[in-house]
């Protein structure tokens, strides 16, 4: 509950800690301005000199603005984002190896003679959708709560589950080299078959590097990006949604499973559109998802735990920092926000975000 102190001068206003002592024991800033009420106004100068040395001597220090907490996460993370760019990197190089050419002879190239077709979704399309769509969604849950940790760790774990899926999807397509259902038309785009005396290997005659993405049927990297992020979102989603805390709202699955049947949709399309067979969108569709599990519970706690609706939070980082431009958003009520605590007989319901309770 938000405390006033009526003989601090205006000129000296000073955001608040908790009311009562932290778990390791130290004394906190505002139970010590609630003991300076009633000084004089040269005590309560001396009095701020005092508490800027208690927050020093406090184990972690407890971060009350948006630019501060932001500055501190990404400190406290910055080999997490390191690792990022250095996973882009080398999915970049992944890319650009040239995949083994599994044999295909003349007895085999049946099963490859689909027609070569365009994407359905097109390759550019991906990173928006297994990326894009989830930032919106945490973006605007950030705009709703104010929670600079949650939007961090949300961007951190997605951007991880996409990029380790990547590189290890074209690492096994470069190490595998299945050539894609429509490879006959891709080798020979003439349609004149052309082999080996000997080994009855096909000879081809198409540009190289149709030729080269031909040999990257398995597994599916349009399936395995869209279940990476869009699983993530899933999962978001649950525990945002409190999905298993036994009230029996049925609706709430529709909302989780939504983002992942937009994935299995766009794995759909690649057998559809004869650039994979039907198992490689399946192992792409595993990866995707086991990637998107195991980096969404490296920063947020079980769906099954009944604190789920947070991250984990090693920094004190505060909450519910105050957008101006965004004043105008209905403030979210927590559960022990209601109702009101009563002041002298009056509800309390100056909830603004952001506001400076000493004044």
């Amino acid at each position: 509950m938000r405390s006033r102190s009526t003989s601090m001068p205006s000129d000296h206003r000073q955001s608040p800690l908790p009311s009562s002592p932290g778990e390791d024991g130290h004394i906190s800033l505002g139970s010590y301005l609630d003991n300076g009420a009633g000084k004089s106004e040269q005590d309560n100068q001396q009095s701020m000199v005092d508490h800027g040395r208690i927050i020093n001597d406090i184990e972690h220090e407890v971060i009350l603005t948006l630019r501060g907490a932001s500055y501190k996460l990404l400190r406290f993370h910055i080999h997490d984002w390191l690792a990022i760019i250095g996973l882009a990197i080398l999915d970049g190089v992944l890319n650009l190896i040239e995949p083994f050419h599994r044999f295909v002879g003349e007895p085999m190239i049946n099963d490859y003679m689909y027609p070569l077709k365009s994407n359905t979704i097109p390759f550019q399309t991906v990173p928006a959708i297994a990326i894009g769509i989830p930032l919106v969604v945490f973006i605007a849950y950030f705009l709703y709560t104010k929670d600079i940790t949650d939007l961090h760790h949300a961007v951190l774990g997605v951007l991880f589950s996409v990029l380790i899926t990547a590189v290890i999807t074209d690492a096994i397509k470069d190490a595998v080299g299945r050539p894609r259902p429509d490879f006959f038309w891709r080798c020979f785009p003439d349609g004149v078959a052309s082999y080996n005396n000997v080994t009855k290997e096909v000879i081809c005659t198409g540009l190289h590097s149709v030729i080269k993405e031909g040999h990257k049927s398995f597994p599916s990297g349009h399936t395995s990006w869209s279940f990476a992020g869009l699983g993530f979102l899933s999962w978001y989603l649950a525990g945002k949604l409190e999905l298993f805390n036994r009230r029996g709202h049925v609706a709430k699955l529709a909302v989780v499973f939504t983002p992942l049947l937009a994935a299995l949709l766009v794995g759909l399309s690649r057998v559809d559109d004869y650039w994979h067979h039907w198992n490689d969108v399946f192992g792409g569709a595993i990866i995707g998802l086991l990637m998107s599990s195991l980096c969404y519970h490296h920063l947020f706690p079980s769906v099954l735990n009944e604190n789920c609706v947070g991250p984990h939070n090693h920094l004190q980082i505060g909450k519910d920092f105050k957008l101006g431009f965004l004043s105008w958003l209905p403030l979210r009520r927590k559960r022990s926000d209601w109702p009101p605590e009563r002041i002298d007989g009056v509800e309390n319901r100056d909830m603004e975000l952001g506001s400076n309770p000493m004044l």
